[in-house]
């Protein structure tokens, strides 16, 4: 737990980052107090007032040196992330570092048209006179808290898509992802913002969401449990805060009988076990077409046994393919779920053998297999968040879609099928936020792609056009072509003539028959030059 490592110093606390498989220490961080967080919000939003005035241009000509000093460091990057996380180093570019790049490249790009005003058409020519636009302003101080499972690609988006639509960002990462956390400050302090612009906070998550909503921000993001998310949900009602949750899934994997077996039992491995399962869209619950089920689970086993399995001791190891989890209470987790699976009639089909006693083998839980399982399961019912799959056979695509849609989480799912058409369609009928074909767990890396859930997963998007403007207060500007005139046509004084004529535009508009509309017109044109007097 956050509390278990906080320490004390000259009475000052502070956290200890350490690799999760040695113990070794990474850095001590100092806790911020709720005074600082408090004073760290009002600097910020006093620098934002300047930096939102600043032009676009310039303010994207900043960003892209972050981009630059990513790319330039992505080697030293993904070697922190891998020691402080236990993630794999290939995991740690391919799933962190490069989507991060490609994020503020794309957000850099896209600025200028999302940022500019919209027009919109007119919708009635009743109304010709009423042109309205949509102008877009930043929210003002905007806060942060991002998980440990993917420190930097999952705050790093947000972060970049805040300063460039002209918010200051207050940034909380986890506890034990403090040397991720002071890279992210690292990456964004080359871009020489106003002092106070980006601040990284260090307080434990229990704390965070209500010193940031007490203290005065103007949107909060958060990445992480059901039930925090609740809780800041309700917290944040009594400020009418918008808020923005991304809280986990349980995701489907639906395989119908024509698919490639192959390319899905990589997928399932891919999207299951890569990063340890610790994914909130990552392959949870898998439902095989009955005519495969056999072939596909022997595959899928074939295959897993290929695998290099085991800790990350060095940061050159590219060997390893799937390394252990990052907590000692997610392995308990995960435990957990499969014993309670196996009480209720499951079996194990296939786990990989791991070395019980070897260095850092701690938190090495063996990627499993497990058949004969159902919806009253803690494994095919609630987030498992490890290296474990529940693989249910289906006997027709209406069972899949049943089957996929019966969980209180619904972040992602895919479909594995040759035929894109028939994928197409059962996309329409699932319950899911992100829907791929054919892969898993890629969307959030595709920096255009909007990401987010529906029911217990979470509210808003981030990522994309979409996630840009949940960065941007919306404002409707109507201006009136016939500004001149005295008065509108519905304007006081009312009078039944007043009435006929608008009665009339009713009958004008939507008539049935051609003399009803006419007739309408006429009414409408008797009461028109109302506008051009006062009485």
């Amino acid at each position: 737990m956050e509390d278990e490592i906080k320490k004390t110093l000259g009475g000052r606390e502070y956290t200890v980052s350490k690799n999760p498989y040695t113990g070794e220490v990474l850095g001590k961080y100092p806790v911020n107090t709720r005074e600082e967080i408090f004073e760290a919000i009002k600097l910020a939003r006093e620098v934002q007032k300047n930096w939102t005035e600043t032009p676009l241009k310039e303010r994207i000509k900043k960003i892209e040196r972050v981009r630059d000093y990513v790319a330039k460091n992505a080697e030293l990057i993904s070697e922190e992330i891998s020691k402080e996380n236990g993630k794999s180093p290939i995991d740690a570019l391919a799933t962190e570092v490069l989507p991060a790049t490609i994020a503020v490249d794309y957000y850099c790009k896209m600025a200028k048209k999302i940022l500019r005003e919209e027009k919109i058409r007119t919708g009635n020519i009743l109304l010709f006179n009423k042109r309205s636009r949509i102008i877009k302003s930043p929210y003002g101080v905007v806060a942060i808290i991002s998980p440990w499972n993917y420190p930097f690609s999952i705050p790093f988006s947000e972060i970049v898509e805040a300063l460039l639509a002209g918010n200051a960002v207050i940034l909380k990462t986890a506890t034990i992802s403090q040397l991720v956390g002071h890279r992210i400050k690292e990456c964004i302090e080359v871009a020489d913002l106003p002092q106070g612009l980006f601040t990284l906070i260090n307080t434990p998550g229990k704390y965070a969401g209500d010193y940031f909503i007490e203290g005065g921000v103007d949107k909060l993001f958060f990445t992480g449990s059901v039930e925090t998310g609740k809780y800041l949900m309700k917290k944040a009602s009594e400020r009418l805060l918008p808020l923005s949750l991304e809280l986990g899934g349980n995701d489907p994997m639906i395989i119908l009988k024509d698919a490639d077996i192959e390319r899905a039992a990589w997928g399932t491995i891919w999207a299951g076990f890569q990063n340890a399962g610790q994914s909130c869209g990552g392959i949870e619950r898998v439902y095989v077409a009955r005519e495969i089920y056999t072939d596909y689970l022997e595959k899928l086993k074939e295959y897993l046994e290929t695998l290099n399995v085991g800790p990350i001791l060095h940061p050159n190891d590219f060997s390893t393919d799937i390394a252990g989890l990052t907590k000692t209470e997610q392995y308990t987790t995960v435990k957990e779920h499969v014993e309670d699976a196996l009480e209720k009639g499951a079996k194990i089909y296939y786990q990989h053998k791991v070395k019980a006693k070897s260095e850092g083998y701690q938190l090495i839980y063996p990627p499993t297999v497990v058949i004969n399982v159902n919806h009253s399961m803690k494994l095919m019912r609630d987030e498992t968040f490890g290296p474990v799959v529940g693989v249910m056979p289906f006997n027709n695509i209406e069972e899949a879609i049943q089957l996929a849609n019966d969980s209180h989480l619904a972040l992602t799912a895919s479909i594995w099928t040759k035929n894109r058409k028939i994928a197409k369609r059962i996309a329409s009928y699932l319950e899911a936020g992100v829907i791929t074909i054919n892969d898993h767990l890629m969307s959030h890396g595709l920096a255009e792609t909007p990401w987010g859930g529906f029911k217990y997963s979470g509210l808003g998007k981030t990522h994309g056009e979409m996630g840009f403007r949940e960065m941007l207060k919306h404002k409707v500007v109507v201006d009136d072509l016939l500004y001149f005139t005295k008065r509108d046509l519905w304007w006081h004084p009312y009078s039944e003539k007043l009435y006929r004529g608008l009665e009339g535009a009713v009958s004008a508009l939507y008539g049935a028959k051609l003399f009803t509309k006419l007739k309408g017109w006429g009414r409408v044109a008797k009461t028109f030059f109302r506008i051009f007097h006062t009485h």
